[in-house]
């Protein structure tokens, strides 16, 4: 399985070229999709025959510290990034098998505040146990990259200053003590961001973070990503892959 980058000496990432948007799938949780009223899970045979089917277009999932350091180098044709929200357990036990066997990286969002907890913050559906210390220092041994999905998964957007100001970094240095490794990534809970949630996490000194749909924010600490989920056949996935470089404009900076 590949590894991701580490950024440890220089403590960023490479000055990045222009280049087109980079294409970063989320995934959430990977197991029984049968009550999944957020739409969150994949199978593990869905996932499996969506990462066969980027090997099969000559493509590799990559963690997202490896794909812009590659796109820095002018080398990321190829790469797309591999993203899973949230720390699920299932991530350990039924994805990571299915990325070594492919060949894949990717990067995984944590909860250091939750570990071992559940995703409590989610009203409807069933829940979902989150990774111990134990289970998210074996996806890092295992080469996956391992960033912030802040602290307790809070809106950032709706959060004081002081909440908002420990949810960013409080989380990255609980990180960096787990797993004794720089955390470069954030992910922005919920996915909403505005100016100041992006400031704050640009402050903390993450390298890049992602969102959804970030609109004008677009830039390295707000990456667009396209949501993966249980419906996306590879035919979807096919049209999901050609629409991003349609509908998203380049990011600045990248």
């Amino acid at each position: 399985m590949a590894s991701s980058v580490d950024s440890v000496e220089t403590g960023r990432l490479p000055a990045p070229r222009p280049g087109p948007v980079p294409w970063v799938a989320m995934y959430h949780s990977v197991g029984d999709c049968s009550d999944d009223p957020y739409r969150i899970t994949v199978t593990p045979r869905r996932l499996e025959r969506q990462l066969a089917w980027l090997r099969r277009r000559g493509l590799r999932g990559v963690s997202v510290a490896e794909l812009l350091a590659a796109r820095a180098r002018g080398e990321g044709r190829g790469l797309v990034g591999l993203t899973f929200d949230d720390g699920y357990a299932d991530f350990v036990s039924d994805a990571l098998p299915l990325l070594r066997r492919w060949g894949c990286g990717a990067t995984l969002f944590v909860l250091p505040g939750r570990l071992g907890g559940n995703n409590a913050w989610d009203p409807l559906g069933p829940r979902k146990p989150l990774l111990t210390a134990d289970g998210i220092r074996r996806a890092a041994a295992e080469g996956v990259e391992i960033g912030s999905h802040g602290l307790t998964h809070v809106d950032l957007t709706k959060a004081d200053d002081l909440t908002l100001k420990t949810e960013v970094t409080e989380s990255r240095a609980r990180i960096a003590e787990l797993t004794g490794a720089r955390v470069d990534g954030f992910c922005y809970p919920y996915g909403t961001i505005d100016a100041r949630a992006v400031e704050a996490v640009r402050a903390a000194g993450y390298a890049y973070a992602c969102a959804i749909d970030p609109g004008p924010l677009t830039g390295p600490h707000a990456l667009p990503r396209v949501h993966v989920g249980q419906n996306d056949t590879t035919w979807r996935l096919h049209l999901k892959h050609r629409l991003h470089r349609l509908r998203r404009r380049p990011v600045e900076g990248l």
